[in-house]
């Protein structure tokens, strides 16, 4: 009798044992599985972090050009910085013969002596309070930017915006044309201009936009 309780004793020890080492494995395998989904986790993040560009929502670059100067310029820019890129496109699109400054009667020659004129935009920034800096381009007409670029400023606001304008021009200078567009404007940070030529390099317009980076 005391052999058979003391088997007894002995198997039922046994299996306890048994049960408790699957216990420890199976804890240790959730353990092990848990760890790996967490490293899988922080590496998918790192990876994700990494591949968003520095300035993603922060930098705008807005152009309006119609021979496609500044649409070159402002390209430019936004490559250089990893800035999102949006064109100031007119609801009335410009022809050859609106741009005929012999003409006394085309449409750029009226609009630019009527200091009230204001072409209308096709379409809005919709997202345009989320960025920081604002770059602006517009070719020089008769010393100034386009009436259309009046239109713009007037119509976003700029508070807490740094704003940068730049030009093209073959010859003429930005002179007043970013001090008028900063007073319609009526608010932001306007920084001094620059003029570019039409065909100037990526390298120079490249260097010149990082200073505000």
């Amino acid at each position: 009798m005391k052999k058979i309780i003391s088997l007894i004793l002995t198997l039922a020890l046994c299996v306890s044992l048994s049960a408790c080492g699957s216990t420890k494995k199976s804890e240790s395998a959730a353990v092990s599985a848990a760890d790996g989904e967490n490293i899988k986790q922080e590496t998918q993040n790192s990876e994700e972090s990494t591949t968003e560009p520095q300035n993603a929502g922060k930098v705008l670059v807005v152009y309006f050009s119609v021979t496609g100067n500044t649409k070159k310029i402002a390209e430019n820019i936004a490559d250089g910085l990893g800035a999102k890129l949006s064109e100031i496109v007119p609801k009335e699109p410009y022809t050859s013969a609106d741009l005929d400054y012999n003409d006394d009667n085309s449409r750029s020659t009226l609009e630019m002596n009527d200091t009230s004129a204001r072409p209308e935009i096709s379409g809005t920034i919709d997202d345009f309070e989320q960025y920081d800096t604002v770059f602006i381009g517009y070719p020089i007409w008769w010393g100034q930017a386009p009436r259309i670029m009046d239109t713009f400023v007037e119509s976003y606001d700029f508070t807490g915006k740094t704003v940068i304008p730049f030009c093209t021009s073959a010859s003429s200078r930005i002179g007043s044309s970013a001090d008028t567009l900063e007073e319609l404007a009526g608010s932001g940070t306007w920084k001094k201009g620059q003029r570019f030529k039409g065909n100037e390099s990526v390298d120079k317009v490249t260097e010149w936009a990082e200073q505000f980076n």
